[in-house]
């Protein structure tokens, strides 16, 4: 299937598409060092611009539109999130393209919290604005960890269904749990301190790229980024608090005795060990932080069929974009 990716950041959702068996023809973000990093890793298809200035005709056509659209305005861990937050509307912009090109399928990801944003309704909106465009939606919270991620992560995945395309996605099934022994399918999770275990320390001789890790002192104090990490469990949410400039949230190493590198806080999130980082490290973090662990994005993708013929019902028409 031909895929557009929007708000792609690092392409950890790409990469899981990819690996499924899945072509990106066209990406979009607006973030220097993250297309840099995409560029240097996936391809030269990504444009760097603000989605809201390219034109919905100048986007390829194609058969899965995907987008992690910006979350900060919806997260938890952002305390003065609202509805009148700039950055809740982005998602208006996956919405148009939707509307625009009018794709087969789609795939929109949240952080958990975008659920009880003003008690729901904002969700609720969303979710309706999408059946709108002429499309069956479905939703579900995912956890990372239930995928081999070591990492406990949860996202909403929302999937959806042009209405005359006649296929049914479900999500994916957990191949991961805490307590595999309950479950004859699945493995026990991945813990951070078996991920990291043959990683040498950074001051070690290693040939690891991004190998390099925040002086930033370390404090056990429970809160965010600042939590003692058990080795013996999957990490904590990696988070993307902070910016390029400094002040980025990076979870402590499995032995707590310092902060994760670059390269520790990208496996933590399931990215291949080579996969190279652009920009200084604060920015590199921040790409980690943003992005979706590729192999939950695998496990997601491997729902959507590598081909499916052309049903004879047209495409559904048009509708103007609704406004939250």
């Amino acid at each position: 299937m031909k895929v557009v990716s929007l708000f792609s950041g690092a392409g950890g959702l790409d990469l899981g598409f990819i690996k499924a068996g899945h072509q990106i023809i066209w990406a979009n973000d607006n973030f220097p060092d993250a297309v840099k990093t995409y560029r240097k890793n996936i391809g030269n298809h990504i444009i760097c611009e603000d989605i809201s200035k390219i034109p919905s005709d100048e986007i390829p056509e194609h058969d899965i539109l995907i987008g992690g659209f910006p979350c900060q305005g919806f997260s938890v861990a952002n305390t003065k999130r609202g509805e009148n937050d700039e950055r809740n509307k982005l998602y208006l912009e996956l919405l148009r393209i939707l509307v625009d090109k009018q794709p087969k399928f789609f795939l929109a990801e949240n952080v958990k919290g975008i659920m009880s944003l003003m008690q729901g309704k904002v969700f609720e909106m969303i979710t309706e604005d999408f059946k709108k465009a002429g499309y069956k939606v479905k939703h579900k919270v995912l956890n990372a960890a239930n995928f081999g991620v070591p990492q406990r992560r949860e996202r909403v995945i929302i999937l959806g269904v042009r209405n005359d395309v006649e296929f049914s996605l479900e999500h994916p099934e957990p191949t991961h749990g805490e307590d595999s022994t309950l479950f004859s399918d699945r493995e026990s999770w991945v813990t951070i301190g078996n991920a990291l275990k043959n990683i040498p320390e950074p001051e070690e001789e290693h040939d690891l790229i991004n190998h390099t890790y925040s002086k930033f002192k370390l404090k056990f104090n429970g809160y965010l980024g600042n939590r003692a990490i058990d080795p013996n469990k999957p990490a904590p949410t990696v988070t993307a608090r902070g910016d390029e400039k400094g002040g980025v949230v990076v979870l402590h190493h499995p032995n707590n005795h310092r902060r994760m590198s670059v390269r520790e806080l990208a496996l933590t999130q399931s990215f291949p060990i080579d996969f190279i980082f652009e920009g200084n490290n604060s920015s590199a973090y921040r790409q980690i932080g943003n992005a979706v662990p590729p192999m939950l994005a695998f496990a997601v993708a491997s729902i959507f069929p590598k081909e499916l013929k052309q049903h004879g019902t047209s495409k559904t028409t048009k509708k103007a974009v609704p406004q939250l």
